[in-house]
């Protein structure tokens, strides 16, 4: 099968497109033909390892000094079951599913094999590959960091998302809503459009104004793409208020209960699955160029397996 591989870490040329054996699932595992991935700000951050201080050492740590000790990256997957092992129950051959991977990887790739009792689902009925492909990572993301702030439906809350045009900011403006919280979002001009597509009222453009010198309150300052700092809005903060980012070390864990809530919440129309850019799979060095532009609004798909 093909697969991406990557054997050091740096630019995106270090992405090569290369055949390689075709996992054999065992009794406990599903093997899914994938039909589309995503590159995301983690996924390139993973490739390039361009982190710096203490967080570099922890990935290293994580990763592999040198080089990525699993030369297949990618954690996102949407795809078809094409094989079971003997013990496995909760899915049949002809499935839709999706799910995540976590530090395991091996998504960029045609085929997977994962645990039945991993991160993965059937997919939301009404969702096609790419959906699917687009949604695990920036909701997961922003559900996660939600719950981290004691954020949820019970109270209504006073939320600023910082970066909020990326794909964990849409995820985390349109679970603001979902909460019936008061929302307000940052991001580019060119953002703003988007923004205001998902429902976003109260829009701060950075390169026009200084969002710290906002005169609102808020229960929960979200930095999606860990680029500010407490001690930058700390200000913005109402007391007992919390500052979260995606910046820090803590690695967004994963829990099948997140996934399920994405699915819920896609079959029920409370949430769109934000698709920027879609490239084929022979084209994932120009789809990780393209995120580490700085340009990306949402998320980017790969397509496999067309």
């Amino acid at each position: 099968m093909k697969a991406a591989v990557c054997r050091q870490y740096g630019a995106p040329e270090v992405l090569q497109i290369q055949e390689v054996k075709k996992p054999v699932c065992r009794n406990d595992e599903i093997l899914v033909r994938i039909m589309a991935s995503s590159v995301n700000s983690g996924d390139v951050k993973l490739r390039s390892l361009a982190v710096s201080g203490l967080q570099k050492i922890v990935m290293q740590m994580v990763l592999g000094f040198s080089r990525p000790r699993r030369s297949v990256l990618g954690m996102v997957y949407a795809g078809m079951v094409v094989d079971t092992g003997k013990k496995v129950s909760r899915f049949k051959v002809g499935d839709r599913v999706f799910g995540m991977t976590g530090f395991s990887f091996g998504a960029y790739a045609e085929y997977i094999n994962v645990k039945e009792n991993s991160i993965v689902l059937t997919m939301p009925a009404n969702a096609g590959f790419e959906q699917a492909a687009a949604l695990p990572f920036g909701w997961h993301t922003a559900i996660y960091f939600f719950e981290k702030a004691g954020i949820n439906a019970s109270k209504r809350a006073s939320i600023l998302v910082y970066g909020a045009s990326g794909s964990v900011g849409t995820a985390a403006v349109q679970l603001a809503h979902y909460f019936n919280a008061e929302l307000t979002s940052v991001c580019s001009s060119a953002g703003k459009d988007l923004l205001q597509g998902l429902g976003a009222t109260s829009i701060i453009c950075y390169d026009q104004e200084d969002f710290t010198q906002c005169q609102k309150k808020f229960d929960l300052v979200f930095d999606a793409v860990g680029k500010i700092s407490r001690q930058s809005c700390k200000h913005l903060l109402n007391q007992g208020g919390r500052f979260v980012t995606v910046g820090g070390l803590d690695m967004a864990g994963q829990k099948l209960s997140h996934l399920q809530l994405i699915r819920e919440l896609f079959e029920k129309g409370k949430c769109q699955a934000v698709i920027d850019k879609v490239y084929p799979f022979n084209e994932i060095v120009a789809a990780n160029r393209y995120v580490d532009s700085g340009k990306k609004k949402g998320n980017v798909v790969l397509l496999l397996n067309e």
